[in-house]
């Protein structure tokens, strides 16, 4: 079995820009990403902790070097490239400034040991591998919320205090980020664990409905989605940037039958925050224009939504993300249901919903 392998590299004492360098790589006795590692490293040096809990990441998915490499292909394929848990803090290869990290553990400095120091530790890749940071560093930290989930629960006495202080922190637990799609073999209980901080923190509350349409009341009736459609139409010249929230196999055999270019884009696997909308818009805003800036730079001819809220998040706030972005947002948000009418020759009901998008696709 044979690798192609880019392997980031950055000095900060002596490059201005990382660079990545290639390696064909040809597996022998090899079993580990680390084994990989070592080979390399024997050949050409580079900087990164010969330990299979050594955080990485691969192909935009944090995972540890102990992975092996059925694994590693099986979901990767063969073409890897290889970098460290946060770029912007690369000092030497694949090792990083963990500053930022053990600073934030000084909010809870008054309820923790020793041993819920070394915790914290072990949750470093949950810190690095939130999408948060990319928007704002000064993000309180998945790690630091998952440990004071575990000092609740050891000491109820506490509960009160710890979560004042969480409540205090400007960039705290409502612009947590779901880690579900950025960590191999993601762990769910993870997700549930922070998302019972923000509960207590009455930042989700099931009975309230959010009102993804800010500044716009219209609501619109997307219809049905129709099983065992005939296909009339394709969509062969096209290019679709398709955003999956409730990815199914109707969905998938929709796609599969249209002929289009569908996107492989990681920003299309980005969570946009929607449980703590009502509370906090900014981080759904920010993820929002990454996602929507990312499609159109690569030539999408629409963005592909398949349920209503990620429809109004995308269209309807669009000058809300173009504030963010600084830049005008010009490409149509089409809904699943609508797409289905198109492709089946419903035109005319299609065009009943599609004149009411904020930028009408104009493709009937």
């Amino acid at each position: 079995m044979k690798l192609e392998i880019s392997l980031f590299k950055f000095d900060k004492n002596s490059d201005y820009l990382p660079f990545y360098t290639k390696h064909f790589f040809k597996i022998t006795n090899e079993l580990t990403l680390l084994d990989i590692l070592n080979v390399i490293n024997n050949e050409n040096p580079f900087g990164y902790e010969n330990d299979e809990d050594f955080d990485l990441v691969v192909n935009s998915t944090y995972l540890k070097a102990s992975i092996k490499i059925e694994d590693l292909v099986k979901n990767f394929g063969n073409d890897l490239t290889i970098e460290p848990i946060s770029i912007r803090r690369a000092c030497n290869d694949l090792i990083i400034n963990e500053d930022d990290f053990n600073e934030k553990l000084l909010i809870l400095d008054d309820f923790i040991s020793m041993e819920d120091k070394n915790n914290y530790q072990s949750l470093k890749h949950y810190y690095y591998a939130s999408n948060t940071l990319n928007y704002k560093s000064e993000y309180i930290g998945d790690s630091v919320l998952l440990l004071a989930a575990d000092l609740i629960d050891s000491n109820k006495n506490n509960e009160q205090q710890i979560l004042e202080i969480l409540k205090k922190h400007e960039f705290g637990a409502s612009y947590h980020t779901s880690l579900e799609k950025r960590i191999f073999n993601f762990d769910i209980s993870i997700e549930e664990k922070i998302i019972s901080i923000q509960k207590k923190l009455a930042l989700i509350n099931k009975d309230v409905e959010h009102n993804f349409r800010i500044k716009n009341t219209l609501i619109i009736d997307f219809g049905n989605f129709e099983e065992n459609t005939e296909i009339k139409h394709d969509f062969k010249d096209f290019n679709i940037a398709y955003y999956p929230t409730n990815k199914d196999q109707e969905t998938n055999s929709l796609l599969n039958k249209l002929n289009a270019n569908i996107l492989n884009l990681d920003s299309l696997k980005l969570d946009l925050a929607k449980n703590t909308f009502s509370k906090n818009q900014e981080i759904t805003y920010c993820v929002a224009t990454t996602i929507l800036l990312d499609a159109f730079d690569n030539n999408a001819d629409f963005l592909l939504v398949d349920n209503d809220d990620d429809f109004y998040i995308f269209d309807y706030n669009r000058k809300a993300l173009e504030k963010c972005s600084g830049r005008e947002m010009i490409l149509p948000i089409i809904h699943l249901h609508e797409l289905q009418k198109l492709v089946t020759g419903k035109h005319d009901l299609a065009k009943k919903t599609l004149v009411k998008h904020q930028i009408d696709p104009e493709i009937v």
